[in-house]
């Protein structure tokens, strides 16, 4: 039986990470050529950073995944949920190698549940689309596309903070 509807809603949610999308850049493309010390750029004390969207992304397209399967649930690898503090250690002299390979290691954490969440998306069957789990207030179909809408918010983030960044940067 083709999956219709499941296939239409991997297309949205594959637009809104990797592209191309008729809107502006999806989230893979807002991220194209950051480096970490951009990434941990804050427009203001207290304010997240671009480090911090990816990982909480990589964190909802986890937790989407979680919903789906229902049952028990594992672990993110993180401690806390939500928001993650990035970068963990502060900047310093002779810290940029390593900064830019823990940023590397972020950028594939988002990569790898991206592909774990579009796996899991392919099991379900179109009938189920609709059908809410005792333990969600969501269906499988909100889900889904909610985590797509919640890639593009945070990739016209990244773009409005890359600016930012940019202009901070020229004032300096």
């Amino acid at each position: 039986m083709a999956k219709k509807e499941v296939g239409q809603l991997l297309a949205v949610l594959d637009e809104a990470y990797s592209g191309p999308a008729w809107h502006g850049p999806c989230l893979r493309g807002a991220l194209r050529g950051v480096r970490s010390d951009e990434a941990a750029w804050r427009p203001a004390p207290g304010r997240h950073n671009i480090w911090e969207l990816v990982v909480h992304a990589a964190y909802w397209k986890y937790s989407v995944r979680q919903r789906l399967a229902g049952g028990e649930r594992a672990s993110f690898g993180e401690r806390g949920n939500n928001w993650f503090a990035r970068p963990v250690e502060a900047p310093g002299a002779g810290s940029f190698a390593k900064s830019q390979k823990a940023w590397r290691d972020d950028l594939d954490l988002l990569a790898s549940q991206h592909w774990q969440l579009r796996e899991a998306v392919l099991h379900i069957k179109d009938a189920e689309l609709d059908q809410r789990s005792t333990d969600s207030r969501f269906t499988p179909r909100r889900l889904i596309a909610g985590v797509a809408m919640h890639d593009v918010y945070h990739a016209g983030q990244i773009q409005l903070l890359k600016r930012l960044a940019a202009e901070a940067s020229l004032r300096s």
